[in-house]
């Protein structure tokens, strides 16, 4: 009877233990991002996950595909340094199970030309530099459709090079993370806030801006079909939309590179 009891207390307590730690896991919360603002709006969040008793981490990543590898292969809990059509394109090639969870903010994309002061001064048979990916290049697209520096046949957010009508247009396609290192060796080139300010820029120097203000591009939090609705996801989008983030995203500074979609 005291064997019994004996063994009936040490898987209790084996149950307990384990409790224990799968709680302790439970508050632990992995988010991979990189580079300004983003990595700072997950440094003000976690600020606020800790106030609710989590354990959060910022994962450093070198870029945009590691940060989602990782997300899919479940080594992390979230990622923050996309807009949705982004992750939309990384899922359909990696048979990904990546969702947005929240819109953070957006961020003012637009043209850059080292030697140009006005966009009328532009030759045509210049040489611009946009993104080598499917999104963010229809993005850019797009933008000189609607300066009418080209004609588009398919105006959409699924333009590609096929859809540009005849021009004398010399496109250059370059990865996104190194747009930067092309402003000096095209006419114009495309960029985010983020890399452009690697030479010294911000919108106020672009020839072009993005008209559009929908929140379709947001830079978003994103995590996982078998996470989304878990707990700490939950509190990771609170902490994400909180005042002191909000208030981050409207200081005089990134006012001038972004606006808040919250």
């Amino acid at each position: 009877m005291i064997k019994k009891i004996s063994a009936i207390v040490l898987s209790l307590l084996v149950l307990t233990a384990c409790s224990t730690t799968s709680n302790n896991d439970d508050k632990s919360i992995k988010i991979a991002s990189h580079m300004e603002p983003m990595t700072t709006v997950v440094e003000i969040a976690m600020k606020e996950l800790e106030k609710e008793g989590y354990k959060p981490e910022l994962v450093a990543v070198n870029d945009n595909v590691a940060a989602n590898l990782a997300l899919n292969n479940k080594e992390i809990d979230a990622n923050f340094f996309q807009h949705v059509p982004y992750m939309t394109q990384f899922n359909e090639a990696n048979k990904g199970n990546l969702v947005g969870i929240q819109a953070i903010y957006n961020a003012k994309v637009g043209f850059y030309a080292k030697d140009l002061k006005n966009i009328s001064e532009l030759p045509s048979n210049a040489k611009i530099a946009i993104p080598n990916d499917g999104v963010n290049q229809a993005r850019a697209l797009l933008i000189l459709h609607d300066n009418n520096i080209i004609k588009l046949s398919n105006p959409s957010h699924d333009a590609t090079l096929k859809d540009v009508e005849a021009t004398d247009i010399q496109f250059v396609e370059v990865d996104l993370l190194t747009l930067s290192h092309a402003y000096a060796e095209v006419d114009l080139v495309f960029n985010y806030p983020t890399y452009i300010k690697e030479v010294g820029l911000t919108p106020s120097d672009a020839l072009l801006l993005e008209n559009d203000t929908a929140n379709y591009y947001s830079i978003s939090l994103v995590a996982r079909e078998d996470n989304k609705d878990s707990d700490k996801i939950k509190a990771l989008q609170k902490a994400m939309t909180s005042d002191a983030v909000k208030e981050f995203l409207s200081n005089e500074q990134n006012s001038k590179t972004l606006l808040p979609a919250f």
